[in-house]
């Protein structure tokens, strides 16, 4: 088990399933460098150990992530003047964590106990999957302080639609979790007393399936979705031709015409 005073931590608590938990409520959770860091170094090892088959993502306190450290970059521009490379190599650190979250070849869930806003919204809209309490509110409220959530949108608006997306970037408002059902940010919303359960029990079905599988067809579905129709038909006709003859489907097929339950080979990944 990892130190209390660390601010990412590890948990391990069921096999197959990673909890990596933002641990710096003192700053709500802020994405500052060190946070982006941690967490790029925890989800880039879990992708290739070969144990983690599922990541969730969750946070100490009542702040799942405020976003950026505002008091980590008023103190860098002071020290920096009209210089933005400091502020071009943190945005594009951040971008890259939230790339690294989709390219992940494991599911990753978002589990929000309490407010995410501007880089931590981008963080639930970038995850697989999300569940919240039924408390937890989001916002992307950049343009409240004169900085528009211009990252942020990116994720947003590849999970909820051009309209409400907009309506969120351009108002800064708060929606809470049953808005953010409704739009697709978030998968469900339960008590918060049932969160952490519900969520691995997501976790736990999930990492009954062949991890193989599973990253195949994580990196087909994000891949698609930037085609015409056409293509991404060809191109997922040609994925389902490799994947019906990979081991574990056949494995699959004949398990379920033998009624019984399958044998993944996990160290075929």
């Amino acid at each position: 088990m990892s130190k209390k005073n660390e601010i990412l931590i590890n948990e391990n608590s069921k096999p197959g399933i990673l909890r990596l938990v933002l641990n710096k409520p003192q700053s709500k959770n802020a994405l500052s460098k060190e946070m982006i860091f941690a967490m790029k170094d925890a989800i880039s090892n879990a992708s290739s150990n070969k144990k983690v088959k599922v990541i969730i993502i969750a946070a100490n306190g009542d702040v799942f992530s405020a976003g950026h450290d505002l008091k980590e970059i008023t103190e860098a521009r002071s020290h920096k003047g009209d210089d933005d490379s400091y502020f071009i190599d943190l945005f594009e650190s951040c971008s890259s964590l939230m790339q690294l979250i989709v390219e992940c070849p494991k599911p990753i869930i978002a589990e929000v106990n309490g407010v995410a806003t501007a880089a931590g919204c981008q963080l639930v809209a970038s995850c697989d999957l999300a569940i919240s309490s039924e408390n937890s509110r989001f916002a992307t409220p950049g343009v409240n302080i004169g900085l528009f959530c211009s990252t942020p949108m990116v994720a947003l608006s590849r999970n909820v639609s051009k309209k409400e997306a907009m309506k969120m970037l351009l108002t800064g408002d708060m929606i809470s979790a049953q808005e953010a059902k409704r739009i697709s940010l978030i998968n469900n919303y339960v008590p918060e007393n049932d969160l952490k359960k519900s969520v691995m029990d997501l976790a736990e079905n999930i990492s009954k399936k062949s991890s193989k599988i599973l990253k195949i067809g994580k990196e087909a579905f994000y891949n698609q979705l930037n085609m015409n129709l056409s293509d991404a038909y060809k191109y997922t006709s040609k994925i389902m031709a490799d994947n019906v003859l990979e081991d574990d489907a056949i494995e699959g097929i004949n398990a379920f015409l033998e009624k019984r339950d399958a044998s993944w080979d996990e160290n075929n990944e």
